[in-house]
């Protein structure tokens, strides 16, 4: 838990210091492009990114989880060809994202932004996608060797050069293309820096021909791995299809101006998240440990401890939230009001538990259980896509928010369910056979 409360300090002060920064970045944005020209920011930048993540394996979960198997064994070669394995997989769904961000660019621009002239800028940004090649192998491999002090320099530094790429466009009254390329030029420095000192540590840890390790090394363990990886890419796609999808959901089925006044709204409500996701890397490092071990005391010490911790913030700020948020709006510019805050007080809700029980999906990785968080994420997915095209052409972004906060629910409550009655199963399995 020391571990965890370090290495959390650690990600929380970059996460806050680059959650301040971003709330700059966008209330400066919307100052400049007004609400119908935030919320194409909002379509562009998600539009790229989440199809970046549509092919992803996530590779940074299980690299943290099979590089830490290896080295506790000491089979540094079974390590490295781990990594090696995670890096060529994250290329080909990289190259494969960048090519369909530019065949889908036109249908995007045409059907979330309801403007064609904007495909240029769909492309554009979609360079960033290139820049991600190693990105999610890179950090799961210094989220295991410790580094989260690189990790914590390395996101502060890509905040404040947006930050400061922002406020020269403010100054010269730039238009939404300046504004496009200065998010693309912070995402690319925080992909080339994360992925450069990974291959630095690599190279540290295992030496400089880590990278001639040979894939068959791998051959007992080829199986689990590709249903360790696909489980977490189905997750994830599901993920992204129900909550990280909003902003494309809502352009398709209501306006660009209802796209601003949710994106302003979710970004208030990622001030409540953005610190709190720091405990997730690093719980997920030290629970896969004691998983391993079997140590369930200790695995039970770091949800609770866990939990305590992320409600000792998300509380008291969802509280300030709630009284001081139509304020907080009203730095965006008044005509997001009363819209953004009603949304935002609907958000928090499902923000509040989302938070406080992080841990809800993530503990069952190590359980063995990769593809539960799949199943209940698909049923979830399926009524929020159905109260989607049912509710948002009908309430825009109120609708959208009343869904994403029901999924928070619904998800969290589910898994920490499964997550604890597994621990309690695991924990008797000895003692039942022993008394066979």
């Amino acid at each position: 838990m020391k571990r965890v409360v370090r290495n959390t300090g650690y990600l929380f002060s970059a996460q806050t210091i680059s959650a301040a920064m971003s709330m700059g970045q966008g209330i400066l944005t919307a100052r400049l492009l007004g609400v119908v020209g935030a919320g194409y920011v909002g379509i562009i930048t998600q539009f790229a990114s989440n199809i970046n993540r549509l092919t992803s394996f996530r590779m940074g979960e299980l690299v943290v989880s099979y590089i830490g198997e290896f080295d506790a064994k000491g089979r540094n070669r079974h390590a490295a060809a781990v990594f090696k394995a995670a890096i060529l997989a994250e290329v080909g769904s990289s190259l494969i994202a960048f090519t369909l961000v530019v065949a889908l660019a036109p249908l995007g621009a045409r059907i979330f932004a309801h403007d064609p002239g904007l495909t240029g800028l769909f492309i554009f940004y979609g360079l960033s996608v290139l820049a991600n090649l190693m990105y999610e192998s890179g950090s799961g491999l210094l989220q295991y060797f410790n580094q989260f002090r690189t990790i914590a320099i390395a996101t502060v530094v890509q905040s404040l050069l947006t930050l400061l790429l922002i406020i020269v466009v403010f100054i010269v009254d730039g238009g939404i293309e300046s504004v496009v390329l200065a998010y693309l030029v912070g995402k690319i420095v925080l992909a080339v820096s994360i992925s450069g000192a990974a291959l630095w540590h690599a190279r540290a840890q295992w030496g400089t021909g880590w990278w001639r390790a040979p894939l068959s090394l791998l051959s007992d363990r080829r199986r689990d791995l590709i249903r360790f990886a696909v489980s977490t890419n189905l997750s994830g796609t599901l993920k992204l299809v129900t909550r990280d999808s909003e902003m494309l959901w809502l352009g398709a089925f209501s306006t660009p101006l209802q796209v601003g006044y949710y994106k302003i709204a979710k970004a208030i409500t990622n001030v409540l998240i953005t610190p709190v996701t720091p405990l997730i890397r690093t719980t997920y490092r030290e629970v896969a440990r004691e998983v391993a071990s079997r140590n369930w005391k200790n695995v039970r010490y770091i949800l609770r401890s866990g939990s305590v911790i992320s409600a000792a913030w998300t509380l008291p700020a969802s509280l300030g939230l709630a009284i001081f948020g139509q304020w907080f709006i009203a730095l965006y510019g008044l005509e997001f009001l009363p819209t953004s805050y009603i949304n935002l007080l609907i958000l928090l809700v499902g923000v509040i538990v989302v938070n406080i029980f992080f841990w809800s999906q993530l503990v069952l990785l190590p359980l063995g259980l990769p593809e539960y968080p799949t199943k209940v994420l698909f049923l979830v997915a399926v009524l929020k896509v159905s109260g989607t095209i049912l509710l948002v052409p009908r309430w825009g972004a109120t609708g959208m928010a009343v869904l994403l906060s029901g999924y928070f629910l619904a998800t969290s409550c589910i898994m920490v369910w499964k997550t604890l009655r597994e621990i309690q199963r695991v924990e008797l399995a000895p003692a039942l056979s022993t008394g066979d």
